[in-house]
């Protein structure tokens, strides 16, 4: 299990944009499951809806590339020296299957499809008490 404060080590995001809560499987080499606990004092629920509170699709495909970040570097056993930087390369083949609401606990699953030197493809599905909410895979390229 990796904490809060081990996952800062690894990515630069912090509130409101640090999107992984905890790391609750890490398989170096091939996947990770990650935790994202939704609140209803996310700062873009007064915005999105504010009747109808509703986690943006991009921020759940963000947390799931903050997660698949977390797997990279445990992978190569580094930790990212301050200026390091992880950057979408593609993102391909998204679907949305269900809306992602207050109270919701993301469970972000992702897994290594390929590397290549400092490019990594991942396949990410969060679910949601089981239930698929969003799936994609995308492309991150890791600058030094």
């Amino acid at each position: 299990m990796i904490d809060i404060n081990e996952i800062k080590k690894y990515i630069p995001h912090r509130y409101p944009f640090l999107l992984v809560d905890r790391i609750i499987e890490l398989e170096l080499g091939k996947r990770v499951v990650g935790l994202k606990n939704v609140t209803v004092n996310e700062p873009f629920f007064p915005g999105h809806f504010p009747h109808n509170p509703v986690m943006p699709g991009v921020l759940i495909i963000e947390a799931l590339a903050q997660a698949a970040a977390v797997l990279a570097f445990k992978t190569e056993g580094t930790v990212p020296d301050p200026d390091a930087m992880v950057y979408f390369a593609s993102v391909d083949n998204v679907r949305f299957k269900r809306p992602v609401v207050p109270g919701d606990q993301l469970l972000l699953e992702c897994e290594i499809v390929r590397t290549i030197r400092n490019i990594w493809k991942f396949k990410g599905v969060a679910r949601v008490g089981g239930e698929v909410a969003t799936e994609a895979e995308f492309m991150c390229a890791i600058k030094r």
